[in-house]
């Protein structure tokens, strides 16, 4: 079974952070912790719950947001009323791995929390990255398209996506044309594509020839 993504929502106005849990709580694979409503008791949070993400507000009655973000050793999204672009660059300068402006529709926030959750399956912590691995991280962080995963899928994709998960390691393109009966090409095309929207993950090995090969594995979240 996956392991869900733990979320603490820091938040003073107390109706506005049990909003946001719920949101959190209603996002398969993912679980509020009992929220907090100052930077003290966010600090001690972490501390002893080590959440997986921080939604944090910009505005806390003890402390600055902004000021706290640098301190967190956590992925943190800000959750702000500012939209003055200093405060949203001061933001991301600090660390923060995105931006919303208060108020805004729940959808955008589980938007941002399924895109957060491909981008930790591609950069997971046993992945060795290339550069391509990093970029394709940091589109689906930022991009926030949930559409791509929900989308109803060809027959094709669906049977390359089952022929990699059918085993417990990884499988190579060459493995998969011949389970599937597509071309090495077509089932690189459809791997590569399932890699990109955090579907599956990707190592590169070196065979006897000296020559890397991609090697494609169930994302942990997908299984």
């Amino acid at each position: 079974m996956p392991t869900e993504l733990t979320v603490l929502v820091v938040d003073d106005d107390f109706h506005v952070a049990r909003l946001h849990c719920r949101i959190v709580d209603e996002l398969d694979g993912f679980r509020a912790l009992a929220p907090v409503g100052s930077a003290a008791e966010a600090a001690r949070s972490v501390a002893a719950e080590r959440p997986d993400l921080v939604l944090l507000d910009g505005y806390l009655p003890d402390r600055n947001g902004l000021d706290l973000l640098v301190d967190l050793p956590v992925d943190t999204i800000v959750v702000s009323a500012a939209s003055d672009g200093a405060s949203i660059r001061r933001a991301l300068r600090s660390g923060a791995l995105g931006y919303l402006v208060k108020p805004f529709a729940p959808q955008l926030l589980q938007d941002r929390l399924a895109a957060y959750a491909r981008f930790r399956n591609v950069l997971g912590e046993a992945v060795n990255a290339d550069q391509e691995t990093i970029e394709r991280a940091l589109r689906i962080l930022h991009s926030g398209d949930t559409a791509a995963p929900t989308r109803s899928r060809s027959a094709t994709e669906t049977a390359v996506l089952e022929a990699v998960s059918a085993v417990e390691g990884e499988r190579s393109a060459a493995e998969v044309a011949e389970l599937v009966g597509v071309s090495r090409a077509t089932a690189q095309r459809y791997l590569s594509a399932l890699a990109g929207r955090g579907l599956l993950t990707t190592q590169l090995r070196y065979g006897t020839t000296g020559r890397p090969e991609h090697r494609y594995a169930l994302a942990e979240r997908s299984r």
